[in-house]
């Protein structure tokens, strides 16, 4: 007999996202993460005294608003702060660009670069309400094959959502909108951010699609902070699992998957320890679930090809930061100033991120980086001792592997750019830093094991989205497999702390599990979200 009905492999949030619905439902759910902490890359730690780092994921705003409720995750400390500004982009004219909650201001911002863009900045927002209106329901549901997604428009309606969504670059996107390169780089940032790609390269268009997903205090299309770190979401979704009887084990790696007569059967330990389970879910990514802790002859050719050939490249770094008190920006003198409530990026033209993205094609770390700068102790002094402040920064493009040379070589050099690029902007940054650190894609790789240091588990393009991810005839949360499951975002709907991943892949477990126990199996590519 089964010790449990379902182990979770790594306690990541999406992990625990299942986990929370499963025992809520009264599912024996066992969850193992091989750190010594919950959270994956949504953890919040402090490596030097007194100051509370984002290490990896950095904001908040994708977490399904219905997660939150169903979990009751603000009873277990689960708070968050939004931004406002959204978003502020320095120039080095010393001009700026911020982006605020309030339509009318923002508006404003823009007439300072362009009274036509201003004008149809509204218009704008209501496209993307539109998209939303279209994709905020499929998100915690399974997969939708794009032929369907399409035929729910009529007409030219269908084609014009194709043509700009899946096949248009963020580039020519934002060109048929608006003239402004500056406004046109205050949006595009999030049309790459995290992705091996460009802004002309063809589907980004989608990915700032999907960046635009975000809910925070019943506001859509906005981002915050989880206030006292990432962490804290990670902790809540762990006492509300625990509260419905999950049990997580933390310090506890997993070795292999075991199978009996084909079917997974439980886990294999790193220190040799066996756990026996009817199903077993993985959050990890589908080359690491695959091919690496699933015995080869279990997994068809065809199969592993697929699994081998999903783009899981690494894009980006992180630098944090201690700092002594917040930078002043050449753009906007003071502080502590709004800009630093929010998103501070680093890139004052289309041209200057393209020429950032050349530079990594052929396995270079940027020239001239883009910085996506937060300092959350602006809005949350709970990070940082009385007076102190922290910064982190996502930092574009960092390919996994370096052309003649090694991360751990490099590591020094790339702090060093991160610092004269915010220089150019924030002039006395190097005076106000005490302390710093690199996150580099391959620390993202081997410190959470995500295969190539992608922190989206699998590139978010068009190809590797609904019915296309993980694999083909294999979006509905179950593998060729018997009893093993995806419920971590290399599964639809992809990368961000949304939870959706490990919503959908908990209640494809939840409908199989009577027939597993009873030793039936669903047969492949079967069932909701299916695509044979």
């Amino acid at each position: 007999m089964s010790s449990y009905d379902v182990i979770i492999i790594g306690g990541g949030h999406n992990g625990l996202v299942a986990a929370g619905y499963l025992g809520k439902a009264g599912a024996k759910a066992l969850v193992l993460e091989r750190r010594p902490i919950v959270g994956g890359a949504a953890v919040t730690e402090e490596p030097w005294p007194g100051y509370r780092i984002n290490t990896f994921s950095y904001v908040a705003g994708l977490l399904r608003p219905q997660i939150v409720d169903d979990l009751e995750l603000s009873s277990y400390g689960y708070e968050t702060i939004l931004y406002d500004p959204q978003s502020f982009v320095p120039f080095p004219n010393g001009t700026s660009l911020s982006l605020w909650n309030d339509t009318e201001k923002t508006q404003k911002e823009i007439a300072k670069f362009s009274a036509k863009d201003a004008a149809i900045y509204p218009k704008y927002e209501e496209y993307w309400d539109n998209v939303l209106d279209l994709v905020e329901p499929l998100l915690l549901a399974p997969p939708v094959p794009l032929p369907e997604l399409v035929g729910m428009f009529e007409g030219t309606q269908a084609e014009e959502l194709v043509r700009e969504l899946f096949l248009l670059s963020a580039w020519d996107f934002l060109d048929e909108w608006f003239e402004s390169d500056e406004v046109k780089i205050s949006f595009a940032t999030n049309a790459v951010i995290g992705e091996m790609c460009g802004p002309r390269t063809p589907g980004t268009a989608y990915v700032l699609a999907h960046h635009n997903i975000g809910v925070l205090d019943g506001q859509r299309k906005v981002w915050g902070f989880s206030k006292g770190g990432m962490g804290r979401i990670s902790e809540a979704l762990a006492a509300s699992a625990r509260h419905h009887g999950v049990e997580i084990r933390t310090g506890v790696g997993v070795r292999q998957i075991l199978l009996q007569n084909g079917k997974a059967v439980g886990v294999e330990t790193a220190t040799g320890e066996r756990i026996h389970a009817t199903a077993v879910a993985s959050n990890l990514d589908v080359k690491r679930t695959l091919l690496e802790l699933t015995p080869p002859d279990a997994v068809p050719a065809d199969i592993r090809r697929q699994a081998e050939r999903f783009r899981t490249r690494g894009a980006a770094l992180k630098f944090n930061a201690a700092l002594d008190d917040l930078p002043e920006f050449t753009a906007a003198p003071g502080r502590p100033g709004p800009h630093h409530r929010g998103a501070i990026e680093i890139a004052p033209s289309m041209e200057y991120l393209e020429k950032a993205f050349d530079d990594a094609k052929y396995g270079n770390f940027s020239q001239h980086p883009f910085l996506d700068i937060e300092f959350q102790s602006a809005s949350d002094p709970t990070m940082a001792p009385p007076g102190k402040h922290v910064m982190t920064c996502f930092v574009m493009y960092a390919p996994r592997e370096l052309s003649g040379t090694t991360w751990s070589e490099f590591k020094p050099a790339a702090g060093e750019r991160c610092l004269d690029t915010i220089a150019e902007y924030a002039p006395d940054i190097r005076k106000q830093v005490r302390h710093w650190q690199i996150i580099s894609p391959e620390d993202i790789e081997t410190t959470l094991g995500m295969s190539g240091g992608n922190i989206f588990q699998g590139d978010i393009t068009p190809d590797q989205i609904f019915s296309f991810r993980p694999l083909l005839g294999w979006a509905n949360y179950r593998t060729p497999v018997p009893g093993l499951y995806f419920c971590g975002s290399t599964a639809h709907p992809g990368g961000g702390v949304t939870g959706a991943p490990g919503y959908n892949g908990a209640h494809a477990l939840l409908e199989d599990l009577p027939k597993l126990k009873k030793g039936e199996f669903p047969r492949p590519g079967v069932g909701p979200g299916g695509t044979s």
